[in-house]
C-alpha cells in the first residue's frame, strides 16, 4: 500500500526529503519515526500512522517532496486484504445522509492520515523517548488535554537504564568529513549552499578590516567571568561584541537595513535583531539575539548561551532562526584571526571576529608595551553601505569595545 505525505505544517506544500530513517524490509511500530524532511524553517519527522513493513522507498534524500506525493509503500501488519476490509466496512458506515449531502469524504487507505486522531497526540520529545525504550504509544494512556501523552505517562512503560558509561571526548561542532567518501549535498547543509550563492550572487561585497585594543575588555571579562558562572551564565567576548554592535547600528542606521528589491527601496529598522553564527554538525545556522538594544549584558549572554546550546542539540526553535537585522560570527575560538564573511541576505551587514592575541603596541609617548588586540572582519552590501559608512560603523564599535565598562550601562544612561 502507499503512504502518500500527509501535510507537515501550517501553510506548508512541499518540503525536502533529508534522509530516511527505514530501509525496505524494516517492520515499522506505529508512531515510528519514517524519514526526517526540512522546510525553510525547522526539520521534523515523518510518523508512521501504521504498522507493518516496509517495501520500497518513493523518494530520494535531497529531492522535493509535496504533501500528497507517495513517500513509501507498504504492507500492513495484519495484511493487505484485513486492512481493506476495514477500510470498505468503515466506507460503507459512512454512507451520505439527508438532502444528498456527502456526510463524508469516502475512505482511503490513508485519510485517516489527517485527521488529528490518527495518531496519539504526543510531543516530539515524547515520541523520541518512545522510540529509544522501544513504547507502542497506542498502548499509552494519556493524562494530558484531550488524551494528549506527557512524559509522566511514559514512566511506568521504560525499562531501568543502565547506568551511564565514561563520558567521551565531545566530538568538534563541525563535519570534518571521512576520507574516501562521497556525501549528498542534502538537508541543512544544501540549505546554506543555496542561501550563501544567492548572498553571492545579489550582493556585491565590500570587506573592511580593522584592528581593536581590548585590553580594557580582557580585564573586565575576568573580572566578571566568576560571578556571572555563579548566576548559572557563560560569559564570552561575543556577547560583549553583540552589545556593542547594537549600539553601533543606533548610531549608524544605515548598516542596520535591507534593500528591498521589488519595490527599489532601502529599509532602515527600527528593531536590533543580531544573529550569532553557530557551528553545528549539520552546518552552520544562525540564531538571533532578539532586540539585543533593549538587553543587558548579562542578558545577551545568557541569550547567546541559549542560542549555541539549542542549536548544536538541533532543537533551535523556528522563530529563533529569523528576524535578524545584522549578523556577527565569530573564528577566535578555533584560532582565526581575520575572515571575509559573506552577508547574510536580505541583512546589508555582517561582523567576523577573530581572536584576542597579545602585540606589542606604542601608546601616547611613543613607548612600546603590551597590548591585547582583536580584530574585526566587516562585510556590507556596497549597493547600500559605502566604504566610508562601513569604516564609520566599524569605528563605531571598536569606540565600545575599547570603553566595555560602558556597555555595562544602560543605553540612555547619561543622556
Amino acid at each position: 500500500m502507499d503512504f502518500p505525505l500527509p501535510p507537515v505544517g501550517e501553510g506548508l506544500i512541499e518540503v525536502e526529503l533529508v534522509r530516511w530513517l527505514v530501509r525496505p524490509g524494516d517492520a515499522v511500530a506505529r508512531g515510528q519515526g519514517l524519514a526526517e524532511v526540512m522546510s525553510d524553517k525547522a526539520t521534523m519527522e515523518v510518523p508512521a500512522p501504521f504498522a507493518g513493513t516496509v517495501t520500497s522507498l518513493a523518494a530520494t534524500p535531497g529531492t522535493k517532496v509535496k504533501v500528497g506525493d507517495v513517500l513509501l509503500a507498504y504492507t500492513p501488519a495484519g495484511g493487505a486484504d484485513e486492512e481493506d476490509r476495514g477500510q470498505k466496512t468503515e466506507a460503507r458506515q459512512q454512507k451520505p445522509s439527508g438532502n444528498g449531502a456527502v456526510a463524508a469524504v469516502q475512505a482511503t487507505p490513508h485519510s485517516s492520515l489527517l485527521t488529528p486522531h490518527s495518531l496519539p497526540a504526543a510531543a516530539p520529545s515524547v515520541r523520541l523517548l518512545a522510540r529509544k525504550f522501544n513504547v507502542d504509544l497506542a498502548r499509552v494512556r494519556g493524562t494530558g488535554p484531550h488524551g494528549r501523552i506527557l512524559l509522566d505517562d511514559l514512566t511506568p512503560h521504560l525499562a531501568p537504564v543502565a547506568a551511564p558509561k565514561k563520558a567521551e571526548p565531545e566530538k568538534p561542532a563541525a563535519d570534518l568529513g571521512v576520507v574516501g567518501t562521497r556525501t549528498k549535498l542534502v538537508g541543512l547543509r544544501r540549505r546554506i549552499a543555496d542561501h550563501l550563492v544567492d548572498s553571492k550572487r545579489r550582493i556585491p561585497h565590500y570587506s573592511y578590516i580593522d584592528e581593536c585594543e581590548v585590553t580594557d575588555l580582557v580585564k573586565l571579562r575576568a573580572q566578571l567571568r566568576e560571578p556571572f558562572a555563579r548566576a548559572g551564565v557563560k560569559l564570552t567576548y561575543l556577547a560583549f561584541v553583540v552589545k556593542a554592535v547594537a549600539r553601533a547600528l543606533k548610531e549608524i542606521p544605515i548598516a542596520n537595513s535591507s534593500l528591498d528589491e521589488t519595490a527599489n527601496e532601502i529599509v532602515c529598522h527600527d528593531r536590533y535583531h543580531v544573529g550569532v553564527a553557530v557551528a553545528t554538525p549539520g552546518g552552520l545556522i544562525v540564531p538571533v539575539v532578539k532586540d539585543a538594544d533593549k538587553k543587558d549584558l548579562p542578558a545577551i549572554a545568557a541569550e547567546i548561551d541559549r542560542l549555541s546550546r539549542d542549536a548544536k542539540a538541533g532543537k533551535a526553535r523556528p522563530d529563533d532562526l529569523k528576524g535578524g537585522t545584522f549578523t556577527v560570527t565569530s573564528v577566535g575560538n578555533v584560532g582565526g584571526l581575520i575572515s571575509t564573511p559573506i552577508v547574510n541576505h536580505p541583512e546589508v551587514g555582517i561582523l567576523g571576529v577573530g581572536k584576542v592575541v597579545r602585540r606589542p603596541v606604542y601608546d601616547d609617548h611613543g613607548r612600546i608595551r603590551p597590548a591585547d588586540v582583536l580584530y574585526l572582519s566587516f562585510s556590507f552590501d556596497h549597493r547600500v553601505v559605502d566604504g566610508a559608512v562601513c569604516a564609520i560603523f566599524g569605528n563605531a564599535v571598536s569606540r565600545h569595545l575599547r570603553s566595555p565598562a560602558t556597555l555595562l550601562l544602560p543605553d540612555n544612561y547619561g543622556a
